[in-house]
């Protein structure tokens, strides 16, 4: 158990990070934990669940919930609470859209480090605003996440999935992993409560919403980087997944995009086949 607050008496505090990639080793905290990425995506993976956490989004890390982070070109930030001030918690991690006003009183927590010596009434108040707050939002929470498994046959499955996302296909990992389609679909299934093609659509999902917060990225670079093999078939899926398109996604985690990186769309449209869509609807999935 990770003792974040280093004997001192506070009850609540934030730990901020900005520095190199990394991965944590299995760990867990006696503290509740909000992890919020101002820039870069985190991840978060449990006993039976891997979580995404791009810009703008949250993870909820219940104290005592044993997990590992994954940190890529991010800047971040994480608050901890005490458990008596978040009781209805739960037990397992959740992703969680950060309102504006979240956002902003976990930017202001910074002032106040979980390792500080000694509290005050100031940082008191508003840490016991934010957990109340934090107990509200945990209703609204975002379906982020993929299953993991400790089956060594549907881990492999996913590893080799996740590793051939561009091209994977249902004959090439059972031949890398040795078994039948039926065994597959069976063993997977009964593993993870959904089929292999649902894993293969969520993981493509997933890594979009990552590499569309990359600069110089184009929506339809994603697409085909993650196998789609249309632009429209991407953003068809990506919107009913995420509830917003690619581009409008892009523009909220990015902001606008430049003169030059509209030029570059406009060229990669002219330049590439993208079937019978019309020019005008595709300038509009390609965002710009």
């Amino acid at each position: 158990m990770v003792d974040m607050r280093g004997g001192t008496p506070v009850r609540a505090g934030s730990f901020g990070y900005e520095g190199e990639d990394i991965v944590t080793g299995w760990h867990a905290h006696d503290l509740h934990q909000i992890e919020y990425a101002f820039e870069g995506v985190a991840e978060v993976e449990t006993g039976t669940a891997h979580f995404l956490l791009p810009p703008q989004q949250a993870a909820w890390i219940p104290a005592g919930v044993a997990h590992r982070t994954t940190l890529k070109r991010v800047r971040s930030v994480s608050v901890f609470f005490e458990p008596a001030m978040v009781p209805l918690a739960g037990d397992r991690v959740r992703i969680l859209a950060a309102a504006p006003v979240i956002r902003e009183m976990l930017v202001y927590a910074t002032r106040w480090p979980i390792d500080r010596h000694a509290s005050d009434p100031t940082a008191d108040a508003f840490f016991d605003a934010l957990a109340l707050l934090a107990g509200e939002w945990l209703e609204h929470e975002a379906p982020l996440c993929l299953p993991t498994s400790s089956d060594p046959v549907v881990s492999a499955v996913m590893d080799y999935t996740r590793d051939h996302l561009a091209d994977v296909t249902v004959a090439a990992v059972c031949a890398a992993v040795g078994v039948s389609e039926r065994t597959l679909r069976r063993q997977f299934g009964a593993a993870t409560g959904i089929t292999w093609r649902r894993y293969v659509l969520e993981s493509r999902l997933l890594r979009s919403m990552t590499l569309l917060t990359e600069p110089g990225r184009t929506v339809l670079g994603v697409a085909v980087d993650v196998g789609f093999d249309s632009v429209s078939a991407f953003t068809r899926a990506f919107a009913r997944f995420v509830g917003e398109t690619p581009s409008a996604y892009r523009r909220r985690v990015r902001g606008a995009g430049s003169a030059e990186e509209a030029r570059v769309i406009e060229r990669e449209v002219a330049e590439v086949d993208v079937g019978q869509l019309p020019r005008a609807e595709v300038v509009a999935e390609l965002g710009e």
